[in-house]
């Protein structure tokens, strides 16, 4: 593995660094790691990387990656940057032959995930988003419980996603540039923990968004970015559902919570107990679910690590994306045509840049429901 950004100061480098290590199959082998040149370089050093392999910028990492053995090279580069770098770095790794595995959002805009689109087809390499929640074990479970007949038609959705630090003014590092256009895209919350939710939402459910109705606010008169915002969901098979992202709510943490109601049961399932799942029927005791036992699904097994009562929780989910994705290099490497191993990908990337910007036109209109579109929304501006 190589990695772009993640550096000094940075919060989501070590995370993605502690979950790639985890499993024993995956080295950090090289990285350009800051804009700072020595910075870079000086980090590598101290993440115990040979200094030829410790880079000035990510240009320099590729083209010189790209010259070695490929038994010595890196096979594939997370990116670990703020959003607008993204795209570039995804499209540069891709055309020196570098699978890809990105932080969401994939883009800066739905109209570059769409480019991006086409040059991973043309490269025919592997590109996956780290969109970790959905890799809990009993989030796993939830998506087989409710695709079973026993839940119904799914009816309503509930998904909630907030945090609060941002309630403060003082601005920090990881604040600064969530907080700017040109570096963070149309939206903030949405953008940062909203896309998230709705991805959670659509996972578990196996519904696709269709149309939003959505509220953005900026609690802080001189933020021009939403930092909180509320979204009327319509799903394909008509079912509703709400969306509520902050990170104004003060006191809250990493709030994450989802509830899907079908026509017989329903699942709760919060992220402060990730290790809980519950089921609940009309008629019968409300069943709950813990990871590691016996009685979860294949997949909720295949993604626990260790023995029912020791908790498990974002390291593990975030480690059973570089898990999966490894073995999915494997395949490909092998020439397997069928290695889909549960790893958001394109798809899920240009569906989640749809939301952001179908939220942000939505929210700018009187107009009660938008369809959730899929052709970039040429109303918009990160200006």
């Amino acid at each position: 593995m190589g990695m772009v950004g993640g550096g000094p100061d940075a919060f989501i480098g070590a995370i993605h660094r502690m979950a790639a290590a985890l499993d024993g199959e995956i080295e950090l082998v090289c990285g350009a790691f800051s804009a700072n040149e020595l910075a870079s370089v000086e980090f590598g050093k101290a993440l115990g990387l040979a200094s030829e392999r410790s880079y000035g910028s990510y240009q320099q990492m590729f083209i010189e990656e790209a010259q070695l053995p490929k038994s010595q090279r890196m096979d594939f580069v997370v990116i670990v940057t703020p959003n607008h770098l993204h795209f570039p770095v995804a499209k540069m790794a891709l055309n020196n032959g570098f699978h890809v595995l990105s932080d969401k959002p994939a883009t800066l805009s739905l109209a570059q995930a769409l480019e991006l689109e086409l040059e991973i087809y043309k490269s025919e390499l592997l590109y996956g988003l780290t969109h970790a929640y959905a890799s809990y074990p009993l989030i796993k479970q939830a998506k087989e419980l409710v695709n079973a007949r026993e839940f119904g038609t799914v009816k309503k959705v509930i998904v909630e996603y907030t945090q609060g630090w941002l309630a403060k003014n003082e601005i920090s590092k990881q604040a600064q540039w969530r907080l700017d256009p040109k570096q963070s895209g149309i939206s903030c919350c949405m953008g940062d923990i909203g896309v998230h939710a709705a991805h959670l939402a659509e996972y578990v459910s196996g519904l696709a968004i269709e149309a939003v109705c959505a509220e953005l606010n900026s609690t802080n008169p001189e933020r021009s970015l939403d930092d909180d915002g509320c979204v009327l969901l319509k799903f394909h098979n008509g079912a509703s559902g709400v969306l509520i992202a902050s990170q104004v709510a003060v006191g809250d943490e990493n709030n994450l919570t989802l509830k899907v109601y079908g026509e017989h049961q329903s699942i709760e399932w919060s992220q402060l107990d990730p290790n809980t799942l519950f089921l609940k029927s009309l008629n019968r005791p409300t069943q709950i679910f813990r990871t590691g036992s016996p009685c979860v699904s294949r997949y909720a097994s295949d993604a626990t690590r260790l023995p029912a009562g020791h908790p498990e929780g974002y390291i593990e989910a975030f480690a059973n994306i570089y898990k999966s994705f490894a073995q999915q290099i494997r395949a490909h490497q092998q020439h397997k045509q069928e290695y889909d191993l549960g790893v958001p990908g394109i798809r899920e990337a240009i569906r989640g840049m749809a939301f952001i910007e179908s939220v942000v036109f939505a929210a700018r209109s009187e107009q009660k429901w938008h369809p959730l579109s899929l052709l970039p929304q040429e109303a918009l501006s990160n200006e």
